[in-house]
């Protein structure tokens, strides 16, 4: 999310970034109201999973900006002469089972025909002022934590190949429907003011924007990001979505790979569905930070440091 600042209550602070549709109106010092909309084709054959993964990938920009979800709307895009409607409404459960989970309504919606399925949700959540997290926000010597593992566009790619084994469908299913709830919460009781989360266009495109926004170089360690199982060995057999490939074709421009091969840089380009946040803290705070996301489950890692340079990501 692109950040506008404002110092005046009922002015809209916040605007859009390259890829997600989010803003921020603030009403008065104390409150502001986040609105944020995503939908997606299927990525999964079960229709519940897919609801379930549409849903927290779209209110996963209430989190990165540091908000709390209320109610959401459904968007549905649904081929009536070819899909059952038990189809949908599994898909509608599965969009519910994680707005049970993240404690917000899911109040209506709006369906329309259309030859190729898509599902998400319109969110409106809250956030106070002082705590938005901005992709303009990064610090210099913060560390940057990343909260999921990548890949997640390499194993669905490799799912609809029919390549993917039952395991590796399993943790990246597992890793779509995980809520940034948790991550976005550490980020603000540490003092973090820089966030976003990583989705289509990958690590590469949503921290490099936010290096680029904040004005910072920003050195990731290739060896300490966690990738899910079987992505690389799935990249190093070619499978790879289009969408991998442009972002590192967009992203080049920012990016300066060192020593790293192709290979190396489409795995931080790859194109996430659902994927974790990425955030800078203060160094003291980043032990305890990685424990507590370890406790609750994630594998979650410091893959990088901000500091002083020209704008942008240094893979290392």
């Amino acid at each position: 999310m692109r950040h506008l600042e404002s110092e005046h209550p009922d002015e809209l602070i916040v605007g859009t970034d390259t890829g997600d549709d989010a803003a921020v109106w603030q009403i008065d010092a104390n409150q502001a109201i986040v609105s944020t909309a995503d939908f997606i084709t299927p990525v999964v054959d079960d229709a519940r999973t897919w609801g379930r993964v549409a849903a927290a990938n779209s209110v996963s920009d209430v989190y990165a900006m540091g908000g709390r979800p209320l109610f959401a709307l459904n968007l549905v895009g649904w081929n009536n002469d070819a899909l059952p409607t038990e189809l949908l409404s599994e898909l509608l459960a599965g969009g519910q089972d994680i707005a049970s989970a993240a404690g917000f309504a899911v109040v209506g919606g709006h369906t329309i025909d259309d030859p190729e399925p898509k599902y998400g949700m319109s969110v409106t959540g809250t956030v106070h002022p002082d705590q938005i997290l901005r992709n303009s926000g990064l610090r210099q010597g913060d560390d940057v934590i990343l909260t999921k593992p990548l890949g997640v566009g390499i194993l669905t790619t490799a799912i609809k190949s029919a390549v993917a084994s039952a395991a590796e469908t399993d943790q990246a299913v597992a890793s779509m429907v995980r809520l940034n709830d948790i991550g976005a919460q550490l980020a603000i009781d540490a003092g973090a003011t820089g966030a976003t989360d990583v989705t289509g266009f990958g690590l590469l495109g949503h921290l490099g924007r936010m290096a680029l926004e904040s004005k910072l170089s920003v050195t990731v360690e290739f060896d300490a990001i966690p990738f899910l199982p079987g992505a690389i060995v799935h990249a190093a057999s070619g499978v790879m979505p289009s969408g991998s490939r442009r972002n590192l074709e967009w992203g080049t421009k920012f990016l300066d790979a060192g020593k790293h091969d192709e290979m190396h840089q489409l795995l931080v380009a790859d194109a996430q569905t659902s994927g974790g946040l990425v955030f800078g803290v203060d160094p003291g705070s980043t032990a305890s930070i990685l424990a507590e996301l370890a406790a609750t489950g994630h594998n979650a890692a410091r893959i990088g440091s901000a500091s002083v340079g020209t704008p942008g990501i240094v893979l290392r």
